[in-house]
């Protein structure tokens, strides 16, 4: 019926059309009607005439399911295809089916296949069946035998997606890369830090990386080089801040890397400056946890958190100082020991710096000498108990020594505060029949007069059975401590 119109209603009414009409309305159209219906649902408007908005078809125009008995795809129909929403539109008209005249044209059963299927195999849409499943193989083969497969090794297998994209900037591949590489060797991604917050300074730890491969550096990330170029290139920071250069220790391996550890301090007072540099360096798109120990590990915990958007891992303070100062003993000191004492120290003249080796550490009186003391007795590794503790002014305030007007009364201050020490100390080692007494703490820092005091309190109190040990990194201890937490926590991951 190709070229034939239907006339509307209103319109000059054509021989025979009427009764089409109301064939069409009543549902009994013819089916080879249908059939040019399923084909072409724009025939029955018109050739290129304007036609009112399609309404959904009634119920009694819906089209018999012609399914074909057994299964078989030879009877299957246009009218079922268009039931099942996958009838092969092609812009192009097929020749019609042989027998049938042009209103019944059809397109070839061919075009409902995939290329090179064989005849008789179900009908496909842009290579999928009609229910939306892959088609099978073409033809399917009985598995080799055992002796003619190929081991799970030499399979093929899928191949992998790429870690990141050819586009992505060497930034974001620098991070995939060092994550990747954490995660592989179980290390946590740099920088290494570690933290403790006391009263009156800040002491950390960073780890330098030096065995830094020419691809890795090509990769890093630019604040990783900013922040390491400014912790390494300056021993100072600020009016405060101080990197102890003469207590770096170098050709260290520390979680499978070389490098060397950095001791860094400045007062607590410019915590919220050390922030805020975290908050300009981005530093936590590097990291998002800090391990940290001490009491200002609590008390910044907020300020990290709001403005540097940093989480701080604290961590129990006389823990850190214990692990940092067994693991810096244990490495020594740039291939000398860690631990001294002073021999003849009643006798200013003779009095001189000995190393003491302290492999065999247990038990020890550990006395912590910061903005307060605290003295533990340590058996073991794991095993230790605060004895006691005292508390003394912020001397290393400026704000406490400008209201102290005279040096001599800074010295006698001083003496005092040492020899009560130092008879505490003593008395501690006596209750818990210890003969050795290590002295660490920031306290002790540059404090010749201090030490020497301590040593000959010790010496003359104990008629010479007991000696004040000193170790070289004497307040770092708990900031190396947190550090090796750091390691910890990435191997629990």
């Amino acid at each position: 019926m190709r070229g034939r119109r239907v006339p509307r209603l209103g319109s000059v009414e054509v021989p025979g059309a009427a009764r089409e009409v109301d064939m069409l309305r009543a549902g009994a159209a013819s089916p080879a009607r249908r059939s040019q219906v399923a084909e072409d649902p724009g025939a029955l408007a018109g050739g290129g005439e304007e036609r009112p908005g399609r309404q959904p078809p009634a119920a009694a125009l819906r089209l018999p399911d012609n399914k074909p008995q057994g299964g078989s795809e030879a009877g299957r129909t246009p009218d079922h295809d268009l039931q099942r929403g996958c009838l092969n539109r092609s812009p192009r008209s097929a020749p019609p089916a042989p027998g049938m005249g042009e209103r019944g044209a059809q397109p070839e059963r061919a075009a409902l296949q995939s290329p090179g299927a064989p005849e008789g195999a179900a009908a496909t849409v842009n290579g999928l069946l009609h229910n939306g499943f892959h088609p099978p193989p073409a033809c399917s083969r009985d598995p080799l035998p055992a002796r003619f497969q190929l081991s799970s090794e030499l399979q093929p297998q899928p191949q992998q997606q790429p870690l990141f994209s050819q586009h992505d900037s060497p930034a974001k591949k620098c991070r995939l890369r060092r994550r990747m590489d954490s995660g592989r060797k179980n290390r946590p991604p740099f920088p290494w830090f570690g933290m403790d917050i006391g009263g009156t300074l800040v002491k950390l730890v960073y780890f330098e990386p030096k065995d830094i491969t020419a691809e890795e550096e090509q990769e890093e990330v630019e604040n990783l080089k900013s922040i390491r170029k400014y912790l390494t290139s300056n021993t100072a920071y600020g009016k405060t801040g101080i990197r102890d250069v003469h207590l770096e220790l170098k050709n260290l391996t520390m979680c499978g890397r070389k490098g060397n550890l950095h001791f860094i301090r400045f007062p607590t007072c410019a915590m919220h400056m050390f922030i805020q540099m975290g908050s300009e360096k981005n530093f936590s798109s590097l990291h998002t946890t800090l391990c940290a120990t001490g009491g200002g590990a609590f008390k910044f915990e907020e300020d990290f958190r709001m403005i540097a958007d940093l989480q701080l891992h604290k961590l129990d303070e006389l823990d850190c100082l214990i692990q940092g100062l067994l693991y810096v003993d244990s490495v020594g000191f740039n291939g000398k020991p860690e631990c001294y004492y002073f021999e003849n120290p009643t006798n200013p003249e003779l009095c001189q710096k000995k190393p003491y080796c302290l492999d065999n550490p247990y038990p020890m009186l550990l006395v912590n000498m910061g903005s307060g003391v605290s003295i533990l007795a340590v058996y073991s590794k794991d095993n230790y108990k605060r004895v006691t503790g005292t508390s003394f002014g912020n001397m290393m305030s400026k704000e406490k020594r400008e209201s102290i007007s005279k040096e001599d009364l800074a010295r006698a201050t001083l003496v005092t505060i040492t020899n009560n020490i130092g008879s505490i100390a003593r008395m501690c080692a006596l209750n818990e029949n210890i003969d050795k007494v290590v002295f660490v703490g920031n306290f002790l820092r540059i404090n010749m007069v201090s030490m020497k005091l301590l040593a000959y309190a010790m010496d003359f109190w104990s008629k010479g059975q007991l000696k004040a040990l000193f170790l070289e990194h004497e307040g770092y201890f708990g900031a190396v401590g947190a550090l090796l937490e750091l390691f910890k926590m990435t191997d629990a991951q």
